[in-house]
């Protein structure tokens, strides 16, 4: 689900970085950079602390033009898509929800 998307308009003649803390299954790093290159994209970097052996994959299958740069590479994914052993889920640590 895509809850927002904006971009300066000469969004194609920039080189564009995608920052996320973690690359796990890779949907939402595949769908957002199909956003970005539907906006004329096309010089595109992945940028994550930590990734999954299958993100990567998935990521790679999708784009394969887009370089992955990761700090680390995991295990693998558990049952609920989580990396193990990982970090436990971005968004609640940054956001305390749990």
């Amino acid at each position: 689900m895509e809850y927002y998307f904006k971009a300066p308009s000469d969004v194609a003649e920039r080189l564009v970085v995608v920052l996320d803390p973690m690359l796990a299954t890779g949907n939402s790093a595949v769908a957002a950079i199909a956003r970005l290159k539907g906006r004329g994209v096309a010089d595109l970097r992945f940028v994550c602390l930590l990734a999954a052996p299958e993100g990567i994959a998935t990521l790679r299958a999708a784009h394969p033009d887009v370089p992955i740069w990761t700090a680390a590479i995991d295990d693998r994914l558990n049952d609920h898509g989580y990396i193990v052993p990982g970090l436990g889920d971005a968004g609640d640590r940054m956001y305390g929800t749990k």
